[in-house]
C-alpha cells in the first residue's frame, strides 16, 4: 500500500471569518525557516523504512504564499528522503496569490495539481467572509493556471455564506461548471465556536454579518441545487463533499477515507499508520524551535483500540458514495467484538427502515436524499 504525504504550511494574508483551523497571519520574513524545518523533519522520517509515495498534498492555510523557491525544496527534500515520486501532488493556493509567473514556478517544481480557494463568484460574500480576493481574481487565477499546464483543477465553493441567496448561489454553480475544472467541492458552512463567525452566531450576535447566514433549509437546498447540476455536467458524486469528471477523484484524499497510511509533516500536521495517530505541535514557532533543537515536534499520540477503528470504518467509509462492504469488516472485528458489532447491526437496520441507509447485498451507503444530515445519521449510529 502506497503512503501519501500531508505537508502543513499555517499561514494566511488573513484570517477568514469561518475558519476553525490552527492558522495564522505571521510575518513573511518566519516563511524560510519554518520551510527549512519542514525540509529538516522530512529527511529525518526518510532515514527510516518506509513504503512508496504516490500522493503528496501541501494544505494550509495557504502554502501558495511560500516563495515558490521554498515550496520546490521542500519537494525536491521530499523526492529525495523518500525516493518518491507521487503521481498526484497538490498545492492549495487562494486565487488573489496566483500569477502567471508562480502558475509556471509551481509546474516546474512539479506540482500538477492545484486546489484552488474560490468559495464563492459573489463579492459581496467573499468580502463578508473576510476573504482577501474577488471573482475577477478567480477568473484571472484559473487562466493563468491554465496556460502554466495545470491540467487537474479543484475548486472550493461554500453553501451558507453570509448575505447568500439561491440568485447568487445559482451564479456561482454557473460560473464555477463554465470554468470546468476537473475537481470540485461543496462545503455546507459549519457553525461552531471554532470560529468568529460559529461563537457570534451561536450567541445570537450581528457581528461578521452572523445575522446574513442563510437558514440551514437554504443551505441543505444550495447542496442539492449544486448535486444537481454538476450531474447534469458531468461531474460524479463520489464523496459528501466533493465531485469529479471521470479519472479525477482526488487520489490523496482518498486515503482519508479508505484509511489508508499518510505521513504529516509541518505544524498541527497529522499522520496515521493504521495503528495509530499522532500530530505535531500546533504552533508554528514552537514547531521550528522543536526542529532547530533536533527533538521530536509530535505530540498527541493514541493508540487505537479495535472499537475506534471499528467506528471509524463506517464513519470514513460512509462519506463515500458508494459506501462500505460489511462482510470484511464482520470478519475482522466480529470475533473481537461481538457485542459491538450486534449492536452496528441493529442499528445498521433501524437507519434502513427510516430510509437513512441503502442496503444492496454486503454493501451499505448513506441514501443520496439524506446527505445533508450526514453528521446525524453518524451519530445515532456510532453513538
Amino acid at each position: 500500500m502506497s503512503l501519501g504525504i500531508y505537508i502543513q504550511v499555517p499561514f494566511c494574508q488573513t484570517k477568514c471569518t469561518y475558519c476553525n483551523f490552527h492558522t495564522g497571519v505571521v510575518s513573511r520574513d518566519r516563511h524560510g525557516p519554518y520551510s527549512e524545518a519542514v525540509c529538516r523533519e522530512i529527511a529525518k522520517a526518510g532515514e527510516s523504512p518506509h513504503a512508496s509515495v504516490d500522493t503528496v498534498y501541501v494544505g494550509g492555510g495557504t502554502p501558495s504564499l511560500l516563495d515558490p523557491a521554498d515550496l520546490g525544496k521542500i519537494l525536491d527534500t521530499l523526492r529525495r528522503s523518500f525516493r518518491a515520486e507521487p503521481l498526484e501532488t497538490t498545492l492549495e493556493a487562494d486565487p488573489e496569490t496566483v500569477s502567471s509567473e508562480r502558475a509556471a514556478l509551481w509546474v516546474g517544481t512539479g506540482f500538477n495539481r492545484i486546489s484552488l480557494g474560490s468559495q464563492s463568484f459573489a463579492d459581496r460574500e467573499l468580502q463578508a467572509a473576510g476573504r482577501r480576493h474577488r471573482r475577477a481574481d478567480i477568473l484571472g487565477a484559473t487562466e493563468a493556471l491554465r496556460a502554466a499546464g495545470i491540467g487537474n483543477l479543484n475548486m472550493d465553493l461554500i453553501a451558507g455564506l453570509p448575505y447568500q441567496t439561491p440568485p447568487s448561489w445559482d451564479k456561482s454553480i454557473e460560473e464555477l461548471v463554465s470554468i470546468r475544472p476537473e475537481h470540485v467541492s461543496i462545503y455546507m458552512l459549519e457553525i461552531d465556536e471554532g470560529s468568529r463567525l460559529g461563537r457570534e452566531a451561536l450567541a445570537g450576535g450581528s457581528r461578521y454579518s452572523a445575522q446574513a447566514i442563510p437558514d440551514d433549509d437554504t443551505i441543505a437546498d444550495f447542496y442539492e441545487i449544486a448535486r444537481q447540476r454538476l450531474a447534469a455536467s458531468g461531474y460524479e458524486h463520489y464523496e459528501i463533499s466533493n465531485w469529479a469528471l471521470p479519472g479525477y477523484r482526488s487520489r490523496h484524499n482518498g486515503k482519508y477515507w479508505r484509511r489508508e497510511p499518510y505521513l504529516g509533516f509541518g505544524a498541527g500536521a497529522h499522520s496515521f499508520d493504521g495503528m495509530m495517530r499522532w500530530a505535531n505541535v500546533h504552533d508554528p514557532a514552537r514547531y521550528v524551535a522543536c526542529i532547530e533543537q533536533g527533538s521530536s515536534p509530535g505530540e498527541q499520540f493514541e493508540g487505537l483500540t479495535a472499537i475506534q477503528m471499528l467506528d471509524e470504518e463506517f464513519f470514513v467509509g460512509l462519506r463515500l458514495l458508494e459506501g462500505i462492504d460489511l462482510a470484511p469488516i464482520e470478519r475482522d472485528f466480529a470475533p473481537e467484538l461481538p457485542r459491538r458489532m450486534a449492536q452496528l447491526r441493529e442499528r445498521i437496520a433501524h437507519l434502513e427502515s427510516l430510509g437513512f441507509i441503502e442496503r444492496e447485498g454486503t454493501r451499505i451507503r448513506l441514501a443520496p436524499d439524506r446527505l445533508t444530515v450526514s453528521n446525524e445519521v453518524f451519530i445515532q449510529l456510532l453513538a
